[in-house]
């Protein structure tokens, strides 16, 4: 009986090591370092290194969360867009302002604890820490901390920004969260009414949201301002909903391209939660800390079981 349960234990902390492994050459990760977590209920996520990009969120059943394009970025891009990405100092003045990624989208992060010393496979803290390289696109010293947690029906991340300068700086942030959704058409997003947003379709025109809630049956680029610290994504087709908390990130970012990506933009829901309207200004040694939790909810509002306004307010 001992040797069973010491083979059952060897084989338990096997599974958790090959799990907090750097993998390469699946498909989610293009080829990439890549690290894993899991947690006992069996939902995962995969985070690739280059780009510190999180490539793949699954629930306990197995199902995909996250959309992840097929193509890459840009032409000269080595990764695909998609997933959740972490967008440091955006350039919001230029056009198409919402789909600037920042310099860090095609750099190598590392991670803490190192895959070595990892006992834990629900979290790990992503690092980036600016090069000299880094001061001649932006002449500032950071640190960058992402850390991620996952847990059953839940994925938090924690950005933590810190000025290593000598000189004060401001800085721009979003974590841009692509989600796979049944039918664009069949979504709706609660928590917008009655904010001020600027139209980056339309030469960045500011306006007011005037309906109830955001659908979708054209391009939507918008950035909306001052948002509420809660924002309800509702997928009639999958009867699911996405509840989307968020500290310290005021703004959002919505966007679907319509029929400009073929037919990707079907099954794909951008939503940024960001900085952008006002950059924040860190002191030398001085940091700022962010929170992010996506909690997914199973709904059935398509038959009008689920009152999205339930949702907004009495979701914890």
């Amino acid at each position: 009986m001992h040797a069973i349960a010491d083979y059952v234990l060897l084989l338990i902390a096997g599974v958790r090591s090959l799990l907090m492994s750097l993998c390469s050459g699946n498909n989610s990760s293009r080829g990439y370092r890549c690290v894993s977590l899991s947690e006992p209920g069996g939902s995962t996520v995969e985070i690739l290194l280059y780009g510190g990009q999180i490539v793949s969120w699954k629930n306990g059943c197995g199902d995909e969360l996250l959309y992840l394009s097929s193509k890459p970025m840009t032409k000269s891009s080595k990764i695909s867009s998609g997933g959740i990405t972490v967008c440091f100092e955006q350039k919001f003045q230029q056009s198409d302002m919402a789909r600037q990624h920042g310099h860090l989208r095609n750099k190598l992060w590392s991670t803490w604890p190192p895959s070595s010393q990892r006992v834990d496979p629900c979290w790990v803290d992503l690092i980036y820490l600016s090069t000299q390289e880094d001061m001649q696109i932006w002449p500032h010293r950071f640190e960058l901390r992402v850390r991620v947690i996952l847990s059953a029906g839940r994925l938090k991340l924690f950005p933590h920004v810190r000025n290593i300068d000598t000189v004060p700086f401001s800085f721009t942030l979003s974590l841009r969260n692509y989600f796979t959704v049944s039918d664009i058409s069949e979504v709706r997003i609660e928590g917008l009414e009655t904010l001020d947003y600027i139209d980056n379709k339309l030469h960045r025109r500011r306006a007011t949201e005037q309906a109830d809630a955001l659908t979708f049956d054209e391009e939507i680029d918008r950035s909306y301002l001052n948002t509420p610290n809660k924002l309800v994504i509702i997928d009639h087709g999958k009867k699911r909903t996405y509840v989307l908390t968020k500290g310290g990130l005021p703004d959002a970012v919505i966007w679907n391209p319509w029929g400009k990506c073929g037919q990707a933009y079907e099954t794909m829901l951008s939503v940024d939660s960001a900085i952008f309207e006002r950059p924040l200004t860190l002191q030398p040694n001085q940091a700022w800390r962010g929170s992010q939790e996506i909690r997914i909810v199973a709904s059935s509002y398509c038959s009008g079981v689920l009152d999205p306004a339930t949702v907004l307010h009495n979701f914890g």
